[in-house]
């Protein structure tokens, strides 16, 4: 049994500690805030509940193998799961609106060809089964083995090119590359495959064009909403963590790593000095480096509604912004608040998230720079903004307005992609510690940072 530290109790913490302790380890969870889950967080007031991190669920078999590895549960059985369905609906800056089912690769090209004209589908279906491709070539790589000695090479190949092209330099073939020559550049298709992009905490422009793996596994494995909001899914990983002996304290942050004999031995935090076997960290500055450039950040506002969800009404809104290019070059360039930009609606219909079946919780997103600081003012002269856009579009939501609440995150790591920036390996490279989370292997979103406990819990072993 070895003593570890696990330092950041955020979903990669709580998924690594809940293996390591199933393996037979003792384990203790280092947390400077006063509570757990990391950017999966809720708020709750007035019976109205949001959360103000990520919303909905890609990729649960993580989840589902966590249950069952350090339970022998079905994850069902710690969470309500449903799919959903109309997976999301779309409002292009030209008045076009596409709804798209959940998980129906068939349902989705007919539902291209119907907005955007016969063979807008087939198009888009040929570029996700290139990115079936990618997921076929990485998954292993990117998603279940430490992170290989050397990267793995852009598995999307480069086009042939003709004529006085053969003369130019080869460059790295990008997601902007598939909108304009796979996509036919179609101003819609492209929107909507620049907006996974910016999702995902990436630059539309410049991601690799392996980035079409993202497409693919959601409308491949779908996307799935946890009954009270993905909060519930952080309550259920603690929960599994304290059954299985995990030890917490929360508000204790750790100053530094312990070091002695060539090895990192424990942390120093306020209180003293931990000695460990291992420490497990998911803190940049604590063996972990901060990406040079980080990862753009969320603008969010929670709205409480009066009034009951209407019938029919997607869960996931899309309204997508004016200029594809434009808001890329704010967001990652210019570090300026785009100017009408991609704006995410998440509408759930939860009763668990509201005071009663007389009104409505809802949350708007939008990608913004990394770091950017803006006053009270201005965020809610920003959230005006927005909301003004989405009644624009025939979503206006404003005269059922009780009152709403403005977050700003400032960065959203994103998952590894092949050809473009990986996290840090999970080993260290310094005896007794381990990296985990959104900046290690295999990068950021709830499905990677699982799969970075995964990994780690594989490399430490059994008791």
């Amino acid at each position: 049994m070895a003593r570890i530290l696990v330092v950041g109790a955020g979903m990669g913490g709580l998924a690594a500690a809940s293996r390591l302790a199933t393996l037979g380890h003792r384990v203790t969870v280092l947390e400077a805030a006063g509570t757990y889950g990391g950017q999966v967080g809720a708020y709750r007031r007035e019976g109205f509940g949001f959360d103000t991190g990520p919303g909905l669920l890609a990729l649960p078999a993580v989840y589902r193998d966590l249950a069952l590895k350090t339970g022998r549960e079905p994850l069902e059985q710690l969470v309500g799961l449903r799919p959903v369905d109309p997976e999301s609906r779309h409002l292009f800056a030209d008045g076009t609106e596409l709804v798209l089912p959940n998980a129906s690769r068939g349902g989705v090209g007919e539902a291209l060809d119907g907005a955007f004209g016969a063979g807008a589908g087939a198009r888009w279906n040929d570029m996700v089964n290139r990115g079936r491709t990618v997921w076929e070539a990485t998954r292993r790589p990117l998603l279940e083995e430490p992170r290989p000695a050397v990267d793995p090479a852009d598995p999307y190949p480069v086009p042939p090119r003709r004529g006085l092209s053969r003369l130019l330099p080869r460059g790295r073939h990008t997601l902007a590359d598939v909108a304009a020559q796979e996509l036919a550049g179609a101003p819609g298709p492209s929107a909507l495959l620049a907006e996974y992009a910016l999702r995902y905490g990436l630059n539309p422009l410049t991601a690799p064009a392996s980035a079409t793996v993202l497409p693919y596994m959601e409308q491949s494995f779908g996307v799935w909403y946890v009954d009270g909001g993905l909060r519930a899914l952080a309550d259920a990983v603690f929960e599994r963590c304290e059954k299985r002996g995990v030890e917490f304290r929360f508000g204790t942050p750790v100053r530094e790593l312990e070091r002695s004999g060539g090895r990192v031995t424990g942390v120093r935090t306020d209180d003293g000095t931990l000695a460990a076997d291992l420490v497990l960290s998911a803190v940049p500055g604590l063996g972990v480096a901060a990406p040079a450039e980080p990862a753009p950040g969320r603008f969010t506002v929670l709205l409480a509604l009066n009034g009951a969800r209407p019938a029919g009404t997607a869960h996931r809104t899309v309204l997508h912004g004016a200029d594809v290019a434009a808001e890329a070059r704010a967001v990652f360039a210019d570090r300026t608040l785009p100017e009408r930009p991609t704006v995410q609606l998440l509408r759930p219909d939860d009763p668990l998230l509201v005071p009663g079946p007389d009104s409505e919780a809802a949350v708007l997103t939008v990608t913004v720079p990394a770091g950017l600081e803006l006053t009270d003012a201005q965020q809610d002269a920003y959230a005006d903004e927005l909301l003004a856009r989405l009644a624009a579009a025939g979503v206006d939501l404003r005269a059922r307005l009780r009152w709403r609440e403005t977050r700003l995150t400032a960065s959203v790591p994103a998952p590894a992609l092949a050809g473009g920036r990986l996290g840090q390996a999970n080993e260290a490279g310094e005896p007794g510690l381990y990296l985990i989370g959104a900046y290690a292997h295999p990068g950021g979103g709830l499905a990677r940072v699982g799969m970075s406990a995964s990994i780690t819990a594989g490399l430490v072993g059994p008791a």
